[in-house]
């Protein structure tokens, strides 16, 4: 037998047994108590701290290295961008009410994605009526060490038109 012929049959060997083995393990699937604390997040712990316009708290809902893609502007990438962000852009805003409605959640292990829906509605300085924003969302997931679940990709777009430029 040449060594050639050993050689191939070794990797024939070695694909063999690997056919035998049994197949990997998924991921456990979300449990309850995980989709749970996911929907708390997206509607309840970001809309009370966005209607408190307490941006350092709308940021704690997202990793450290988190990225939003937001309509119209380069990517926000980390928390204090985004922070920074939200302090700059609805910072002089007044939020009257908003909600978020999760539609779907689903994930494997420390990875869960999100849709939802949302409507904001707030006084922007310079236009006369309030202005309201509808539209929906995308959220990516990561279960932390200590269990929370933090954004780490959203991404976002509305429903309705842009508001027109403040009159002068």
């Amino acid at each position: 037998m040449t060594t050639r012929s050993v050689r191939l049959a070794l990797c024939a060997l070695a694909v063999a047994s690997m056919a035998c083995q049994p197949p990997a393990q998924e991921a456990a699937s979300l449990s309850d108590e995980d989709v749970a604390a996911i929907k708390d997040l997206a509607e309840n712990v970001v809309v009370e701290a966005l209607l408190a316009e307490d941006w350092a708290a709308f940021a704690a809902g997202f990793t450290e290295d988190a990225v939003r893609m937001v309509p119209n502007e380069p990517l926000h990438q980390g928390r204090q961008t985004i922070e920074q962000w939200a302090r700059t852009s609805w910072g002089p805003m007044t939020m009257l009410e908003g909600s978020q409605t999760v539609l779907e959640v689903d994930g494997r292990g420390d990875l869960a994605y999100a849709t939802i829906t949302y409507s904001f509605t707030a006084e922007v300085p310079g236009l006369p009526e309030p202005v309201m924003d509808v539209g929906k969302g995308l959220v990516i997931l990561r279960k932390q060490p200590d269990g929370a679940w933090l954004v780490s990709v959203s991404i976002y777009n509305a429903d309705t038109p842009p508001p027109p430029p403040p009159t002068e």
